[in-house]
């Protein structure tokens, strides 16, 4: 996968895609490719007039892409819920599935209109109930595969708080959204292991974009501080890179022939950081089959969902 770019991306003609949070940022130039590619992408997020900008951006590119926006708030299960519903209505399966939306860090603990942590409700929850209420549509897909977008800050100590998963007691920003990066990473390899156990037929993998610059970054909490001026000044023109570069990853594990079952893909440059797509690595606690057993088993019950088939043992 040397030097892998939006140019090695197959024809992807006749496949269907969702894309979470497709606005802006890594979803949008994700959306960009897929539709460059051929492929038919359903671009989601909370803002219509973002919305129809993306969808002017993508067209001005590809006047032919087949495209739509719909409304999906991954901070309320009711409209997760809604989403999938009418989606279901509208199609008899889906191909293609990039969990991507997020929020990062914001200063003040924040809740989900459901009542979760921000972070750990959109980043992960959300996603978490979508896949599950559009199983039966990727079921029915060619060859389906679910994209999971992790971060490096899944690595550092990230471990998941059963204890006080929404952090109630003590709200501190960053392990938080590494949590919420964590179990990100953790059910795109319990979905794997899912499928293949249930005979789901998915293709479950994850990526992550290195320091990509893209609004999550730029718009976040102390975004006009001294020491982030400093940052923007310095260590970023070096250690960054675009939005665009940050997304292939994200294609590669979505598209590639080679790309892995139970896969993560990141940058292959100085740690993680930047680079050509490559195999990224996972840290310890993300392989900890009997946590991601018991994260399922609890945001099955924070969501108020089952999945089908029989729940895996995992002892290690």
């Amino acid at each position: 996968m040397a030097n892998w770019t939006t140019a090695d991306i197959p024809r992807q003609t006749g496949r269907l895609a969702v894309i979470t949070g497709a606005t802006g940022g890594l979803g949008l130039e994700t959306a960009l490719a897929l539709a460059g590619a051929g492929a038919d992408v359903v671009l989601t997020g909370r803002n219509a007039q973002k919305g129809q900008a993306a969808l002017d951006a993508i067209r001005a590119r590809h006047p032919a892409a087949s495209l739509h926006y719909t409304h999906l708030d991954l901070a309320s299960l009711a409209s997760v819920r809604q989403f999938a519903e009418q989606f279901a209505a509208e199609h008899a399966a889906l191909d293609l599935l990039i969990n991507n939306a997020g929020v990062m860090t914001p200063p003040k603990r924040q809740t989900t209109s459901d009542g979760f942590e921000l972070q750990f409700g959109t980043n992960y929850l959300g996603h978490f109930a979508l896949t599950g209420h559009l199983l039966p549509l990727l079921r029915a897909g060619r060859q389906p595969r679910v994209v999971n977008l992790s971060s490096l800050a899944h690595k550092g100590g990230a471990s998941i708080h059963f204890d006080d998963l929404q952090w109630q007691r003590s709200y501190k920003p960053w392990p938080a959204y590494a949590q919420s990066k964590l179990a990100m990473l953790m059910f795109a390899l319990e979905l794997q292991r899912r499928s293949d156990a249930n005979g789901w037929g998915l293709l479950s993998n994850a990526a992550h974009p290195g320091y990509a610059r893209t609004d999550l970054i730029a718009n976040g909490p102390g975004a006009d501080n001294l020491l982030q001026t400093l940052n923007r000044l310095t260590f970023e023109p070096l250690a960054s890179q675009s939005a665009a570069a940050g997304a292939l990853p994200t294609l590669f594990a979505a598209t590639a022939p080679n790309a892995k079952p139970a896969g993560y893909y990141g940058p292959n440059g100085f740690f993680e950081l930047k680079g050509s797509p490559g195999e990224a690595q996972i840290a310890r606690p993300a392989l900890d089959k009997a946590v991601a057993a018991r994260l399922w088993e609890v945001s099955e019950t924070l969501i108020n969902a089952r999945w089908p088939g029989a729940p895996l043992e995992h002892t290690s």
